[in-house]
């Protein structure tokens, strides 16, 4: 937004700093001045300068001269000018024309997006070319010139900062209706464009058609012309989400829509009707017709002008505020100094307390310490004390440790972090987790964000799909988040991981290659599981989702409850995404994981007596699994058995079809003695006794 410092010091006339310092004073304020450019006239003496600012979406009130203005005025502590502090004759003789009868009549049939609306009727005038103080200004800002009352209307919006607009009185049939849009109305446009409405749009009228796009562009058939005689000024309220909505469904973006949008002045409308009339009648002459007729909706009123009050207390600007760095600091008297400026009302109640009563342009003042940011910004940041926080103590959050646990276990194993989106499709939801109810979102974004996901798994497959199709052929990712299950009134939210990986991987002596993902898969999950003091899992095909592909795929259960599923995407749905490699996942439930207790390694002395190892070769039936058989030798309860793994593992289906043979490799050893022969004929023979019990068959 541009600002014309030579404009601006006519609301501020005793204003005696110059136009770099105005610049310091209102950027430390917050009303920041990005940059300062003097404008000279053809002598080459420095006039006045331009100043480009970023004003934030909050402060509607300080985009425009005045506002800048009061701002200037509450900091260097000045009085500002009124903005109407005089009638003109003209003004004052129109007064005997203002019975109902010469009223113009208004009527606003949308209350909920008009809140109030005046109007005024001036006859006779001369529409020409802009002179004067206007041109000289527009000029200087670079605005397009119209006409006078065109830029008049302009210029009353440039400099206090209401939005309003001139009709051709001649071209409006009746009087002005504020309605809705009836469906498939159309209205050209003032830029010529010709706009087909719906019945959200707001929009102003006559008895017969739609005049102008309520708050966004007038109407091309009312506009001011050099034959125009009689104007209609019109000043009104808007209803912010109404306009907005506006603007974006004809995507017109104007002046006055992006006041609009951010909340107008609600007591603006008849001084804004005013300053144009009496500026019209000074310029373009003509007469006032009746008094100016002005509608306002209570309902609009009470939230807007008809806020009530807040209460400051000076204990509570102290304790917000601290220490400053100027010897006396904030008092009392700055504290109804600044706020006084900036148009609030104070009314002290004692013992340091007031009840304020907001600016009606400022309706981002909704709580004391709205106030208070205010008084400290008046005030200059820069000027309070550089002060640390008192050191308080900084409690972690419950699973803080085992979240991080998980992620750097993950890390040491190969895998990168990955991110979805939260949300997935209502196919993608019912496919990955049948079993729950999904989230429906009543306005998704599209198809593909129907539903807060109840899976991790949409999102993983989509993540390695992307890899896929870029020739990335290998891929180890996870993901932590939250999962939604419920329904829109009742939602349940609970952590889970998950885990994807594609790559091509070699055989080893324990599994061929086209099973090496599932097992490495499989690895990932023991290992997070070892992290946890969780009883023994145990892997089974039992309530496996559709998801995965039956015969590469397995549940973990930890004392009868599931706590993870992984295996290979179903063939189908890897064909359905055309997927140019298997893709396997694991997806596991935090939450219930969470709930045991991180192991914590226990570090004991290294024994000083020789360890023995005992090799066992068996035979088994193929249906025999490792983990029944490690668990039958566990349960011999051998305290001097330091370790159990399987050594080699092979096959022969010639010689012994349907059965493997396993070698087991155990490790014993004593923290107190050496261990004799007797010891260890004992404790092999216990060994073979339980795993012949099983159906194995010792090897020679």
């Amino acid at each position: 937004m541009k600002i014309l410092t030579e404009w601006l010091r006519t609301y501020l006339p005793v204003l005696d700093v110059d136009d770099a310092q105005l610049a310091e004073d209102l950027t430390l304020r917050g009303i920041a001045v990005e940059g300062v450019f003097e404008i000279n006239d053809i002598a080459g003496d420095s006039e006045a300068a331009l100043f480009d600012m970023d004003i934030t979406t909050n402060r509607v009130d300080a985009m425009n001269h005045y506002g800048i203005a009061r701002e200037a005025a509450a900091i260097y502590n000045l009085a500002l000018h009124p903005l109407l502090s005089f009638r003109s004759e003209a003004e004052e003789s129109a007064s005997v024309l203002s019975s109902p009868a010469t009223l113009f009549p208004v009527r606003i049939d949308a209350p909920d997006g008009c809140g109030r609306f005046t109007a005024q009727v001036i006859r006779n005038v001369a529409i020409a070319p802009t002179e004067g103080v206007i041109a000289h200004y527009f000029g200087e800002l670079g605005l397009k010139q119209i006409s006078n009352a065109v830029d008049i209307s302009n210029f009353v919006l440039f400099g206090m900062g209401h939005p309003n607009h001139v009709f051709d009185l001649d071209k409006i049939e009746g009087g002005i209706v504020v309605r809705r849009a009836r469906p498939g109305e159309q209205l050209k446009l003032l830029d010529g464009s010709m706009r087909t409405l719906v019945a959200q749009d707001l929009v102003i009228a006559d008895h017969s058609k739609a005049i102008s796009l309520a708050g966004v562009m007038g109407g091309f058939d009312t506009m001011i012309t050099a034959a125009t005689k009689n104007i209609l000024i019109e000043a009104a309220w808007f209803d912010p989400a109404t306009i907005r909505a506006s603007s974006r469904r004809h995507a017109i973006h104007t002046d006055a829509s992006h006041r609009y949008e951010r909340g107008a002045d609600f007591a603006a409308p008849p001084v804004a009707n005013a300053l144009v009339a009496s500026a019209i009648l000074k310029a373009c002459g003509g007469s006032l017709v009746g008094s100016i007729v002005d509608i306002i909706i209570p309902e609009q009123a009470a939230k807007t002008i008809a806020r009530p009050p807040i209460q400051l207390a000076m204990s509570e600007v102290h304790r917000h505020l601290g220490t400053t760095r100027a010897p006396d600091g904030i008092t009392s008297a700055l504290v109804e100094r600044y706020l006084t400026g900036l148009g609030c009302k104070l009314t002290s109640t004692g013992s340091g307390v007031w009840i304020v009563k907001l600016p009606s342009w400022r309706l981002d003042l909704t709580r004391e310490i709205d106030l208070i940011e205010e008084i400290a910004r008046v005030y200059g940041y820069n000027r309070f004390a550089n002060t640390l926080p008192t050191p308080a103590e900084v409690i972690p959050h419950p699973i803080a440790r085992a979240e991080q646990a998980v992620r750097s276990r993950l890390f040491a194993l190969g895998c990168s972090e990955a991110i979805s989106s939260t949300f997935a499709s209502a196919s993608d939801s019912a496919f990955f987790a049948p079993a729950t109810p999904a989230v429906e979102l009543e306005n998704p974004l599209n198809e593909e964000a129907a539903n807060l996901r109840p899976s991790l798994l949409p999102g993983m497959v989509t993540m390695l799909a992307h890899n896929l199709n870029r020739d990335v052929l290998t891929a180890r990712l996870f993901e932590t988040g939250a999962v939604f299950t419920g329904s829109p009134a009742q939602v349940d939210e609970s952590l889970s991981l998950a885990l994807g990986l594609t790559a091509s991987l070699a055989a080893t002596p324990l599994h061929q290659a086209q099973d090496a993902p599932f097992f490495e898969l499989k690895g990932a999950i023991e290992s997070l599981l070892s992290l946890f003091d969780v009883p023994a899992p145990t892997f089974t095909r039992d309530a496996l989702p559709p998801a995965f592909e039956a015969s590469r795929a397995a549940s973990v259960f930890v004392a009868n409850k599931p706590i993870a599923h992984f295996g290979q995407l179903s063939l189908a749905e890897a064909a359905r995404r055309k997927l140019r490699q298997p893709v396997y996942l694991a997806e596991f439930s935090l939450s219930a994981l969470f709930s045991y207790p991180l192991h914590h390694p226990i570090a004991r002395e290294l024994s000083r007596f020789q360890a023995v190892e005992r090799d066992f070769s068996f035979t088994f039936a193929d249906a025999t699994e490792w983990q029944t058989i490690a668990a039958a030798i566990r349960a011999l309860a051998i305290p001097e058995m330091q370790s159990l793994k399987p050594a080699e593992i092979f096959r022969d289906p010639r010689k012994n079809p349907g059965h493997v043979s396993i070698l087991i490799r155990t490790v014993f050893q004593s923290p107190e003695r050496t261990l004799t022969d007797e010891d260890l004929t004992a404790w092999s023979s216990s060994i073979i006794a339980a795993l012949e019990a099983l159906g194995g068959v010792l090897r020679s």
